[in-house]
């Protein structure tokens, strides 16, 4: 396990990228980072594979009166709703499918933005490498790795530097691998387990998927 906490998304993206040399990622794989947090972490993460970089644009789903609070997410056509808990609190389809319809249009502006109006990249019989810089409850990577799939990738990599012990195993079950540098517990946040959990803006997002496309020398890979 790494020293616990992380400096910030940039040590810990580099960490894991040299945690996932071991995971025989192909030439033809590629990092798909939930934006925004996760985007800092899988530009480390596609340096370290050489393997392309782009965005899977995920949106929590909030509980009307307390947004903070995940009730679900969605990703693509993806949608995950947790429905123990709306019906623990009460939430109705209707509050459900107005909370959707909300962030799918914020999702689908945030595509826009991220990509310059660039089609999402081809998925099908690929390795796909799924980013984020933490993982609490895993309700949005739970709906990245069902969009994903649909998609067509072959293969799913979960791929995060700190996860609570929950979110690990059922993310390992859905995606069939979850690479994790460490599990503490109790784990309440992300944010907690790094120095610097600064919010990363949507113009670093650009930045970085900008400068991932920038050309490299790679040797052959099979």
């Amino acid at each position: 396990m790494p020293q616990l906490p992380f400096t910030d998304r940039i040590e810990a993206g580099r960490l894991l990228g040299e945690e996932l040399l071991g995971h025989k990622v192909p030439a033809s794989g590629i990092v798909l980072a939930l934006p925004r947090g996760g985007v800092p972490v899988g530009f480390e993460v596609a340096a370290a594979l050489r393997v392309p970089l782009d965005v899977e644009v995920v949106r929590k789903l909030g509980v009307p009166w307390q947004p903070e609070l995940a009730m679900g997410a969605l990703a693509g056509g993806s949608v995950y709703v947790d429905r123990d808990l709306t019906r623990q609190l009460d939430i109705s389809e209707a509050q459900i499918d107005a909370t959707v319809a909300r962030e799918a249009a914020e999702a689908a502006r945030r595509e826009r933005l991220y990509r310059d109006d660039r089609p999402a990249p081809e998925l099908g019989g690929r390795t796909v490498v799924l980013v984020d810089d933490g993982l609490a409850t895993g309700s949005s990577m739970l709906a990245a790795v069902h969009h994903v799939r649909s998609r067509g990738a072959a293969r799913i990599v979960v791929a995060v530097p700190v996860s609570s012990v929950k979110a690990y195993r059922h993310m390992t079950l859905v995606a069939g691998e979850c690479v994790c540098l460490a599990t503490p517990e109790p784990f309440s946040a992300v944010g907690l387990w790094y120095r610097d959990f600064t919010q990363v803006t949507d113009s670093e997002v650009r930045d970085l998927l900008a400068r991932s496309e920038e050309p490299m020398e790679s040797p052959s890979r099979n």
